[in-house]
């Protein structure tokens, strides 16, 4: 690893506390996209090597499809600009699957190499919320 990456690992985390108004918001924002994911950006803090979220920036998905999401290099900026603003760091990553249970696809796991959160994910078939987090294979993390 590199001196560029080393600084933007942070050290995975053993469960994601999100409160029950942020799983509505992201809950409704995943349903307002359908049929296309939908994403956001998780801001907060570790504390005990728990990811606490306490804001959640609501992003678009640029890619415009059902089966796969980007976020834009703006709000992405925007989301570490209000991080940082706020004395907190980005902890997650959400998005949804439309159309398939709350399970890392293959492109999901492949970028979850390269963006080493928590990744949240809801289920438009079953209304299901499901964390992962990437060590050396994908494991799943409980949403306390």
């Amino acid at each position: 690893m590199d001196d560029r990456n080393r600084y933007c690992r942070i050290k995975l985390q053993n469960a994601i506390n999100l409160s029950t108004s942020q799983i509505q918001i992201l809950s409704s924002h995943a349903k307002k996209q359908k049929p296309n994911e939908s994403c956001a950006l998780l801001l907060g803090h570790i504390q005990d090597d728990k990811a606490v979220v306490k804001d959640v920036i609501l992003t678009d998905n640029v890619e415009k499809s059902p089966v796969n999401f980007t976020i834009s290099p703006e709000q992405t900026l925007q989301g570490y600009q209000r991080a940082q603003k706020n004395n907190m760091e980005i902890v997650g990553i959400f998005h949804s699957h439309p159309d398939s249970e709350a399970c890392p696809s293959s492109t999901d796991q492949k970028y979850m190499e390269t963006n080493p959160y928590v990744w949240v994910i809801f289920s438009g078939l079953t209304n299901e919320f499901k964390a992962f987090v990437l060590e050396s294979k994908i494991v799943e993390i409980p949403i306390v």
